[in-house]
């Protein structure tokens, strides 16, 4: 395990830090970082990884000219199996329990709590300004060992008056400041997050998000649980629950969420691998988090791929139970920009950590293949295969003789809709969510929606790689939800 203040990594990595460590001094580059290209989207897919992609799809092409039935059915055993791996990974990790119920240490008093960082990053958000700050004043942590960064990008003048106009003359306020991101390129959420954290003078570091409700004692839960862990303990993730709302899109995506953070990431934390972490709600040791880099300003899910590389550099992350609310997209138009962008950052993802072939640690290859590597893949594949089993359940009413499933067919079919039901409905309960039979039955129009999304994040990623789809954000109402009891 890594000790305090170095990193228990293999040589090859030791030459990146020796060469790219970022400094702790808050005037650090904000713009390029201290990050390794090997670990930046920016350096693109390696040449073994383009040869071998078109040396692939050369010679399947070659096989389906010349021998058209044994492609297609060995195409038939390789998508069954990845399905039927994914249902059965998806329906062993609801019944993996979360944890031990044991008694939590005594929290430390206030004036040994270590000081935090909250950082923002913020970009036309000017009417939610009043709800962020709100929220963010909530939080239960005491105010001198507390700062709040607003990172809002300097040529953005409608939010950055917005919050200034907010923040005058507030003495209650007086932790919060705004930090302008100067212009430059990419125009991204990490390019922000690594110019505000050059500045951030805490010792554990926090982002969130402009339209979050963090729980009012998430930081106190997250420092007691950094005082009394190891120091390889590099990051705690909170769990997100999207506030339930009516539309389609907003109740399937609350759903998926509770699946996510409450059923997948629960089971791959208790199997001792390292799994993506959500957009927002990651609590860090701050110097651990410049040591490695911070966050790579090329990659669209910059969080997905930092949960991977501190697993990479030896470090692991944890779970704990107070929430973060936030509010969830509610039509396509907000929905399928959102998750082109995760598509195309989860696909960078897979080439940055699959292209370390000189000492990859094998439970990063294998938390990518339980976590990013099946929803890629099952994003490509939901609207085709929904498809064509429609198509052939039609079929059969109108020509009972013309196609029939086989056993395997129907095998798969009530597995993979077995697993899914019991992933959400354990979901649900641990997240204290409801969900009606009218929504599972729904979930393959949602789950079909993907594909379009996927589609569009394969045209991004050769057209527009690093470009950052926005999600329009609304003030919202509701309670912050409470974590387990």
């Amino acid at each position: 395990m890594p000790h305090s203040g170095t990193l228990y990594i293999d040589d090859f990595r030791q030459k990146w830090i020796e060469d790219d460590r970022p400094s702790a001094s808050p005037s650090a580059s904000p713009d390029t970082g201290p990050l390794s290209p090997a670990f930046s989207a920016r350096s693109g897919p390696a040449l073994w990884q383009v040869l071998s992609l078109l040396t692939g799809l050369s010679a399947g092409l070659a096989c389906l000219l010349v021998w058209p039935s044994a492609v297609m059915s060995g195409l038939y055993v390789l998508f069954f199996t990845g399905f039927m791996l994914s249902s059965l990974i998806r329906l062993a990790a609801s019944c993996v329990p979360t944890g031990n119920k044991t008694p939590a240490p005594s929290p430390p008093p206030n004036e040994t709590l270590p000081s935090y960082s909250v950082i923002v990053a913020l970009y036309k958000e000017a009417r939610i300004a009043s709800q962020l700050v709100a929220a963010l004043n909530r939080l239960d942590y005491p105010r001198h060992r507390l700062e709040i960064l607003l990172a809002l990008e300097a040529d953005d003048h409608e939010t950055v008056r917005a919050f200034a106009q907010i923040l005058a003359g507030r003495d209650d306020l007086s932790h919060m400041r705004i930090v302008r991101v100067p212009e430059g390129t990419p125009r991204t959420k990490p390019r922000a997050l690594n110019h505000a954290l050059a500045q951030a003078q805490g010792e554990l570091t926090v982002i969130y998000d402009a339209e979050d409700l963090p729980d009012p004692a998430q930081l106190r839960v997250a420092a007691q649980r950094f005082v009394h862990a190891p120091p390889h303990l590099a990051c705690l993730q909170a769990p997100l629950r999207p506030l339930h709302r009516t539309p389609f899109i907003s109740r399937h995506f609350a759903a998926e969420y509770a699946v996510q953070f409450e059923v997948i990431l629960p089971a791959l934390h208790r199997l001792g691998l390292p799994f993506p972490l959500g957009g927002t709600s990651n609590h860090f040791r701050t110097d651990i988090l410049r040591r490695i880099g911070a966050w790579d300003a090329y990659n669209v899910t910059e969080d997905a791929d930092l949960g991977l590389r501190l697993a990479q550099y030896g470090y692991t992350s944890g779970l704990i139970a107070a929430p973060t609310g936030e509010s969830p997209p509610e039509t396509c138009r907000t929905w399928i920009p959102q998750r082109t962008r995760w598509i195309k950052g989860y696909i960078q993802t897979l080439l940055v950590h699959t292209r370390l072939h000189a000492g990859f640690r094998p439970a990063v290859w294998l938390g990518l293949g339980l976590s990013i590597g099946p929803s890629v893949l099952s994003a490509l594949c939901y609207a085709p295969f929904t498809a064509l089993i429609l198509t052939t359940f039609l079929v059969n009413l109108l020509q009972p003789e013309a196609i029939s499933f086989s056993m395997a067919d129907r095998i798969l079919f009530i597995i993979g809709l077995i697993a899914a039901m019991t992933a959400l409905a354990t979901g649900a309960r641990r997240a204290r969510a409801i969900f009606t039979l009218k929504d599972m039955l729904t979930l393959p129009a949602y789950w079909s929606l993907q594909s379009i999304a996927c589609l569009h994040a394969l045209w991004q990623l050769l057209t527009r790689p690093f470009h950052w789809d926005k999600t329009d954000h609304a003030p919202i109402s509701g309670s912050v939800p409470h974590g387990p009891d």
